[in-house]
């Protein structure tokens, strides 16, 4: 577990089924629902995802930042990794250490650092009281913001969102409308 731009995230490296199936068990998170992945930059993006000229037009906007986008998925992300679901959620986080991270160990499966249904952690001492025995590493520190990202669907003709966060719906077709 580690802090993130928004809130005290849990992650495990996208290419070991173990790892995520684990972090599935010690979230109590419904099998059904996927995990969304940090990425870097944007050619880990692209080399995960199919964007399109709408989709980075958002990513240099609004990233590195709070803004996770759902695509439509490449073959290099296997389908047991998102449940079946041919897109995957994809966020690029404005985080020093978490962008370090990123760069040394490729992308990230990343979602908050609590029990399902239980409020979200905003630093170390917070994840130990809920997943202290379930998680292998805490990393010290405290959570830049304490409201968890944007979480807009890209896949359709027309954006759909999923969750608000600090950037708005008026942010998003602002930014569009350039």
């Amino acid at each position: 577990a580690f802090a993130t731009d928004t809130v005290f995230g849990i992650g495990v490296c996208f290419d070991n089924l173990e790892a995520l199936n684990k972090m599935k068990v010690a979230k109590g998170r419904d099998e059904k629902k996927p995990f969304p992945l940090m990425v870097s930059d944007i050619h880990q993006m692209q080399e995960v995802a199919f964007l399109n000229a709408r989709e980075k037009k958002l990513v240099e906007k609004f990233t590195p930042g709070a803004l996770t986008l759902v695509l439509k998925k490449k073959d290099t992300i296997k389908d047991e990794f998102t449940n079946g679901f041919d897109t995957i959620a994809i966020r690029i986080p404005d985080d020093e250490f978490v962008l370090r991270l990123l760069k040394e160990v490729g992308p990230m499966y990343v979602t908050s650092a609590n029990i399902s249904g239980k409020p979200t952690t905003n630093n170390h001492k917070e994840v130990l009281k809920q997943l202290d025995g379930k998680i292998d590493l805490i990393v010290e520190g405290k959570a830049k913001s304490q409201v968890a990202s944007t979480i807009i669907d890209c896949t359709k003709e027309d954006i759909y969102f999923l969750r608000e966060g600090d950037i708005t719906k008026e942010d998003i077709n602002n930014a569009l409308a350039c």
